[in-house]
């Protein structure tokens, strides 16, 4: 059977309309699948995706059962959920869209995705779910979830204002809003934003880890393989993770069966953390050795260097900007919803020169792009990439950024330059 993606992918959306109850609403329909399976929400303006990566690659060093669930993809539906890095079959995506076109045809697009990943992961007996927040938290569909172990939020910065509001404070409260009572909370934010979290944490009495109170907890062994400054606090933020998980959740059990070890919420003060590091260093070198797709990935064609970014908003764009100070060529799209002027500024001037892109529906229009710093418009994002790759000289880089979707869309035709010359 094949998928009828045209009926899911015209759900309509939540918009400002955001509350979990739909999600809801739509898992006891399901029987509430997540019951059987310890959650981890990661939450955050970015490094979402790439935190939940390296929980998977811990995770699955450790020998559980791991399910995925992240959004959006890349290149096609399925690579949203994932069990022990298998997608989701086609069969099981096209039985639970005639499912839901009968008993929930009225739910938006990304309830019915979270759904399905849940079913799917109850059916292949996961024991933790990676679970990465849509937008926000407290009105995000994840919200939803129960028997939640940990949430993460990785960073706080302006984006979605629309929807979540127009600051720093406003975002970290409607973020931080998932914080379950009782339930430990890691973070990686800092400034205003970390005193929101801290508030709401304290409210919920739920244990906070961070790097100002707990720097062991928070310690690599040496930087994540993915490439960026920003990774370092991800992998922070990953193993931290692990750390309490481990510590404090019910695999203690399984790695040290029979062995009467007190929890105690004292995170990198416990005597417990050096115990457990030997057992544990399979699960932080698999983390770190992690790769996430899309994310300043760099691909050799011929004598020249493609740069593949989904950097959507300013804080990426920045982040982006740090590790990339002088390319031949920007490749820039962006959808039409994001704050694109403040984006583009942070990456017009690493490069010489610049090309434009529509990356798909709702994609904001290149010439308006060329209006902000001028550069060449090709609508197409394919012609697009040929010709500023044919304009990035030798030994040169050509930087593609802006939303995952064109990244999604030429990353399979750079794949396929790459592996060619090979």
């Amino acid at each position: 059977m094949i998928p009828d993606y045209d009926w899911l992918y015209t759900r309509t959306r939540a918009g400002k309309d955001r509350t979990p109850e739909r999600a809801k609403k739509l898992l006891a329909l399901l029987g509430n699948p997540e019951k059987d399976m310890q959650v981890i929400h990661v939450i955050g303006t970015n490094g979402k995706g790439s935190v939940c990566a390296m929980l998977e690659a811990g995770l699955l060093a450790g020998k559980v059962q791991v399910g995925k669930f992240t959004s959006p993809h890349l290149t096609h539906f399925n690579e949203r959920i994932r069990v022990k890095l298998r997608e989701i079959p086609e069969k099981d995506v096209a039985a639970f869209i005639e499912w839901a076109k009968e008993h929930a045809p009225d739910m938006p697009f990304f309830e019915l995705t979270l759904g399905m990943a849940l079913q799917h992961f109850q059916k292949q007996k996961v024991e933790w779910a990676v679970i990465e927040a849509g937008v926000g938290g407290e009105k995000d569909a994840t919200n939803a979830l129960q028997n939640v172990a940990a949430t993460l939020i990785t960073n706080v910065d302006l984006d979605h204002q629309s929807t979540l509001g127009n600051t720093i404070a406003e975002i970290a409260r409607d973020k931080a809003g998932a914080i379950r009572s009782g339930v430990p909370v890691l973070t990686t934010a800092t400034g205003e934003a970390l005193a929101v979290i801290k508030q709401i944490a304290e409210e919920r009495e739920a244990p906070l880890y961070t790097p100002q109170n707990h720097p062991d907890l928070f310690s690599i062994p040496h930087p994540p393989r993915m490439t960026g400054a920003h990774q370092i606090s991800n992998a922070w933020l990953a193993l931290a993770a692990l750390r309490v998980l481990f510590i404090e959740g019910h695999e203690i059990r399984r790695l040290k069966e029979g062995d009467h070890l007190a929890v105690e919420r004292c995170g990198a003060t416990s005597p417990f953390i050096k115990r457990l590091d030997q057992d544990l260093i399979a699960l932080y070198e698999a983390a770190l050795d992690a790769q996430h797709p899309g994310r300043m990935e760099m691909f050799k064609v011929g004598e020249k260097t493609i740069i593949l970014d989904g950097a959507h908003n300013l804080h990426a764009a920045r982040a982006l900007a740090q590790n990339f100070q002088n390319v031949s060529t920007l490749l820039f799209g962006i959808m039409a919803r994001k704050d694109a002027r403040e984006t583009l500024d942070a990456l017009a001037p690493l490069a010489g020169q610049r090309f434009y892109t529509n990356p798909g529906d709702l994609g904001l229009s290149p010439d308006e792009l060329a209006k902000m710093h001028p550069g060449q418009v090709i609508e197409n994002p394919e012609e697009a990439l040929k010709a500023a790759l044919d304009a990035t000289p030798k030994e040169g880089g050509l930087l593609v950024a802006g939303s995952l979707y064109l990244i999604g869309r030429i990353r399979e035709k750079v794949l396929d330059m790459a592996q060619t010359q090979e």
